[in-house]
């Protein structure tokens, strides 16, 4: 009998918040390498843009970490 949306452990909505929580935090540590990668090339605009992008996912994450808070304490947003 399969479980119900009360009987899991976490919601199907917590899963999907977390995983996108877990994929952010693994692209701010993957661009800490590709500053790096563009520093030794003596590339600034990558370096720049890679810490653009590192910014905006630092945001997102963020984001979506309160997202994730609001779910697990309410069950919903």
């Amino acid at each position: 009998m399969p479980a119900t949306e009360n009987q899991r452990a976490i919601s199907n909505l917590e899963y999907d918040l977390l995983t996108a929580l877990k994929n952010k935090a693994e692209a701010l540590k993957a661009y800490e390498t590709y500053i790096q990668d563009a520093e030794q090339m003596q590339s600034q605009p990558c370096v720049e843009l890679f810490k653009k992008l590192q910014q905006q996912d630092m945001q997102q994450a963020e984001e979506i970490r309160h997202h994730l808070q609001e779910v697990m304490q309410k069950g919903k947003m």
